[in-house]
């Protein structure tokens, strides 16, 4: 039994029974408590039960909404739960689409067990290391850029900033450790995880959005690209 999933609730949502009770019961030995629901209907009412479960496996595909409509709603409740989500899709365009409404990490079918049990390992991993840490500040700063680890509350001096679920996680990633070269693999294992290794694309798309909402032309830059290395968080001409 693998320690990491010891306890843990996980909501399976899937309308294919074949493969539903596959993973149940491979699920199950490893120490997950999975709940199955082969709607997204049913696996919003689902979300919406007590005790919560601790990781969602969503199909991308389902018979009445998409995982993407499931996930926006999840989302849109301001629920953190992470979510994988399991698809035949494998563009990089695909890919944003599905960060872009809140999902957390993407595996592409056919897979195997032993590849979906270690995302899902590395998805709370992932989960638990971007939480407000014990000796962390709930406000992290940069300039006049807040971000209110708290309530996700992210201003940049009298203006509220929106952000995607990923865009959120990428900006605290980078605020954690102002004026530091963060590279691009620490970038991409640190929010994506290690199953986006290699996809530069990806987080340059991230990287162009968070600056077009953090950014604008009258106040200082903050996020610096490092040629050859990757990015981070300074005011513009301050000291590195």
């Amino acid at each position: 039994m693998a320690p990491e999933a010891e306890q843990l609730r996980l909501l399976l949502v899937d309308d294919e029974p074949k493969l539903t009770e596959f993973l149940r019961m491979e699920l199950e030995l490893e120490g997950y408590a999975v709940q199955i629901a082969h709607d997204g209907a049913s696996g919003l009412i689902a979300l919406r039960g007590e005790p919560a479960p601790d990781l969602v496996l969503l199909d991308w595909n389902l018979p009445d909404f998409t995982g993407l409509d499931i996930c926006r709603r999840i989302r849109s409740t301001g629920m953190s739960v992470p979510v994988l989500m399991l698809t035949g899709y494998d563009e990089v365009k695909d890919k944003v689409e599905a960060l872009d409404a809140g999902v957390d990490d993407y595996l592409v079918k056919p897979f195997s067990i032993e590849e979906l049990l270690a995302r899902l390992r590395a998805l709370q991993r992932r989960s638990n290391a971007l939480q407000p840490q014990a000796s962390e500040p709930d406000v992290l700063r940069i300039g006049d850029l807040e971000l209110n680890q708290a309530n996700h509350d992210v201003r940049r001096g009298s203006r509220s900033i929106q952000l995607s679920n990923k865009e959120y996680q990428l900006l605290v990633f980078l605020m954690r450790s102002p004026n530091k070269v963060q590279s691009r693999l620490e970038i991409l294992h640190g929010v994506w995880g290690e199953s986006f290794y290699g996809d530069d694309n990806l987080l340059d798309v991230y990287i162009r959005y968070l600056r077009q909402k953090v950014e604008s032309p009258d106040e200082p830059k903050l996020i610096h690209t490092v040629r050859g290395v990757g990015f981070m968080m300074r005011i513009e001409g301050s000291e590195t």
